[in-house]
């Protein structure tokens, strides 16, 4: 019967001591506002030599540029603002 007294009070220690962390924890990231953005210095974007930039548009944390090349070809540039990596390119073509 000790023992089993022992035991419950260690798993409610154990209970609120988790529940006191996870306060804690969510606590500390609303008052920093959540992610902190990472800022770059500078960077980078190879684009086709002869190319255009026809369309810029903003996200969040996306800059998605169009390109048009000289051959009439298209292509979207994805880059991420927040580290200023160059995610992606989609290339768009006509539909036969």
């Amino acid at each position: 019967m000790r023992s089993l007294k022992f035991l419950v009070l260690v798993m409610g220690v154990m209970l609120v001591g988790g529940f006191a962390i996870l306060v804690a924890l969510v606590a500390g990231k609303m008052l920093r506002g959540g992610n902190v953005p990472r800022s770059f210095a500078n960077t980078t974007i190879d684009i086709p030599r002869g190319a255009e930039i026809n369309v810029r548009t903003v996200g969040t944390d996306r800059l998605v540029l169009e390109l048009v090349l000289p051959d009439g070809g298209r292509h979207l540039v994805i880059v991420d603002l927040t580290t200023g990596a160059h995610l992606g390119t989609i290339t768009l073509r006509a539909q036969p």
